[in-house]
């Protein structure tokens, strides 16, 4: 026997320890693990006498199942949880899940209810608890209805909505509790309370119950070696000790979570403890789940809601700013005239505009002269892109001076014949924040010091200095629209200006333009012809090879230069010189590249496109990461032949999220050597994203994820 036992080694980082191979249980069930091909039973762990009444080791599964709950054996998969059904045991009945771990079969046995659940009234009850969710009116009162919901099913003690911030760390936004319980409602939790493989485990496997946190693991007993099994899936899976002393430090004597997942992101989760040891059967947990799934949705909505509501509030005060820019106004009248509103346009307590000598300054700011150092510190970068900071002091040490009149900058630098600096401050804002306990308990360790999770959690108040209220990505679009319409309109009223009195020399001017217009068309008619001279070279030279890996690789390379001509081609059509939107783009893109394929791909492609304006350099890097994402689908995923191919954009706060999905064969090309990897890899490090691949079962399923634009500071 190769008993593991309980003891995990001792830590020193909660983000090293391999939680998902615990080599062991709970002992409130018990594992299985059979050979996949063979279905002998090669493992076990928990008290398999007592709930099976039957020796298991060396046997077939399928015996010890019975025919019925074996059938559905081989729905049993990598990466999801397959519910075999119910079976009758010594102690009484037994809920029978499995799913698979590399080359085996495992099958987990838990107690669940004498009777059989109903399963109409059961799923009354679910529908009537989504009919709450929809009923609230924001994603607060989603999220404390939520807390009621889930402790009214469940009955524990306490239930809390956990939501994770962008730092990693969390607050709780919604609880509900029982008489005499303590409260954590708005209290914060450092991130390093839930380790980034637990994060990640905590997606994959969207649920997990403690019955009780005393238990005494139960190792996995094996003639082999099962020390690695992944058990990421498992229902029974042994949790870290660390976080077993963490939930005692806090009095919990039972708990069970339920991932909130928003968009393939870990939004939140749904967090129950019970004071005294507490089981429910595996019912319901799924109607949990299920709950969390129907709740991730609403909350989805509802902040989609708040940002289109957000957005309409500040196109029409858009509007209330720009009727101040009339044809008679010059523009620095216009910052006179319009000061008050240009800081109400995006809630900030004061606003400055510098353009050379001039300065307009409006509101709540630092003196004139510290004006003039901040639009010099930010020209350059915010002539690319919008300068945005909640701390300005923690990127510039000069700005602790005047931390009180302007922590939080959004600044925009305007075209003009001399830069005009536009500024929104938002004064320091004092935060109290609430934590569970000290949150600073992440301090440099003795080497092979070992790991120890906090013990108090007690009201800890922090005063966070330097800081202001965030900046909203809709608020940076609305800053970055309403230069663009200043300076259009701007340019409209000197254009007619100029129409009156130089007649003669707009012709000239119209002449030059043209004349630029037609150098770059010949320009573009240049590239495009070289390309096509170089294409069709690798086309004559792809006909008379004799090998095919060389006639293989000429091809690719072909279809390659051809993406590249279209990303060059889509490029110099845009009307957008700086910004563009991405959505547009990557439609008329795939536009042009399904003319060069076959029919039925035009037929099979399924397009979900969310608007989101980005830079143009990194369209173009998204565009060619999006041709090539297309043509391994078109190689790969169906022989050859067209099939289904789904295109979506995301996005996610800050984030874009770019998906090709396909229904084929999956991943047929495991060589990360190649020219088209090496190529992908760079583009996505240019991008500062990352690129997965997912099993899409089937198919496969690849995301980009870059940010929109720099993160706030």
């Amino acid at each position: 026997m190769n008993d593991r036992t309980a003891t995990s080694p001792e830590l020193t980082s909660c983000d090293l320890e391999p939680i998902h191979i615990p080599g062991s249980i709970q002992p409130h069930g018990v594992m299985l693990v059979a050979d996949g091909s063979s279905n002998e039973i090669v493992g076990e762990a928990g008290d398999v006498a007592a709930f099976l009444c039957r020796p298991t080791l060396g046997n077939s599964v399928h015996d010890v199942l019975g025919e019925k709950l074996a059938e559905r054996l081989s729905d049993a998969t990598n990466g999801r949880l397959t519910v075999l059904g119910r079976m009758q045991g010594p102690r009484g009945p037994l809920d029978v899940v499995a799913y698979r771990s590399g080359p085996f079969v495992v099958v987990e046995f838990d107690p669940t209810e004498d009777e059989t659940v109903e399963t109409i009234p059961f799923l009354v009850a679910l529908d009537a608890a989504s009919s709450r969710f929809e009923r609230s009116s924001s994603v607060k009162e989603l999220c404390r209805e939520a807390a009621a919901i889930f402790r009214q099913l469940t009955g524990y003690d306490r239930v809390m909505v956990y939501q994770f911030l962008d730092d990693d760390a969390g607050v709780v936004v919604g609880e509900s509790t029982a008489v005499g319980t303590s409260t954590f409602m708005n209290h914060h939790f450092p991130a390093s309370d839930i380790p980034k493989q637990a994060r990640a485990l905590y997606l994959r496997n969207k649920s997990r119950v403690i019955p009780d946190v005393d238990y005494e693991p139960r190792p996995i007993r094996s003639r082999f070696d099962l020390r690695n099994l992944d058990l990421s899936d498992s229902i029974l899976r042994s949790v870290s000790p660390i976080h077993i002393q963490y939930l005692k430090n806090m009095g919990v004597g039972a708990s069970a979570s339920f991932s909130i997942v928003k968009d393939g992101v870990l939004w939140g989760l749904i967090a129950c403890h019970h004071a005294s040891p507490r089981a429910i059967p595996l019912s319901t947990r799924m109607g949990c789940q299920a709950l969390a799934n129907a709740l991730s949705r609403q909350i989805r909505s509802k902040e989609e809601g708040e940002l289109y509501r957000e957005r309409i509030r500040l196109r029409s005060q858009e509007d209330v700013v720009l009727a101040k820019l009339g044809n008679d106004s010059s523009l620095e009248e216009f910052f006179v005239n319009s000061g008050p509103e240009l800081a109400r346009l995006l809630a900030a307590d004061g606003f400055a505009a510098v353009q050379g000598k001039d300065l307009l300054v409006y509101g709540i700011t630092p003196d004139k002269i510290d004006v003039r150092k901040i639009a010099e510190h930010v020209r350059l970068p915010a002539s690319r892109q919008p300068y945005v900071t909640t701390s300005l002091s923690r990127q510039w040490q000069e700005a602790e001076a005047f931390r009180e009149q302007a922590s939080g900058l959004l600044g925009v630098t305007m075209s003009t014949e001399v830069p005009t600096i536009l500024m929104w401050f938002r004064a320091e804002h004092i935060e109290v924040l609430k934590w569970a306990g000290e949150p600073h308990k992440d301090i440099p360790l003795e080497p092979g010091a070992t790991l120890r999770p906090r013990s108090s959690f007690a009201a800890w108040s922090e005063n966070v200095r330097g800081t202001a209220p965030p900046w909203s990505h809709a608020e940076v679009e609305a800053a970055t629209r309403i230069v663009r319409l200043m300076l259009e309109q701007r340019n409209n009223h000197r254009m007619r200006e100029l129409n009156k009195e130089l007649s003669i020399t707009l012709r000239e001017n119209e002449s030059l333009l043209s004349q630029k217009d037609y150098l770059l068309k010949e320009v573009n008619h240049r590239v495009q012809n070289s390309l096509q001279l170089v294409s069709a070279f690798l086309r004559l030279q792809a006909r008379e090879a004799k090998s095919e890996d060389l006639k293989e690789g000429l091809d690719e390379a072909q279809k390659r230069l051809t993406a590249v001509s279209l990303v060059h081609r889509r490029l110099y059509q845009d009307d957008s010189v700086e910004i563009v939107d991405l959505s547009r783009y990557i439609e008329t893109l795939l536009f042009d590249m399904m003319q060069g394929m076959d029919r039925g791909w035009q037929e099979e492609l399924t397009l979900d496109l969310t608007p989101v304006l980005i830079a143009t350099d990194k369209a173009v890097n998204i565009g060619l990461v999006l041709t090539e994402l297309v043509i391994n689908a078109q190689k790969y995923a169906y022989g050859g032949s067209p099939g289904a191919l789904t295109i979506k954009l995301e996005q996610h706060r800050g984030t874009l999220r770019l998906i090709v999905s396909d229904r084929g064969r999956g991943k047929q090309n495991p060589d990360a050597t190649g020219f088209g990897y090496r190529m992908l890899s760079a583009i996505v490090n240019r991008l500062q994203g990352g690129l997965d691949e997912e099993d899409n079962m089937p198919g496969l399923r690849v995301v980009l994820t870059a940010p929109i634009q720099a993160a706030q500071h």
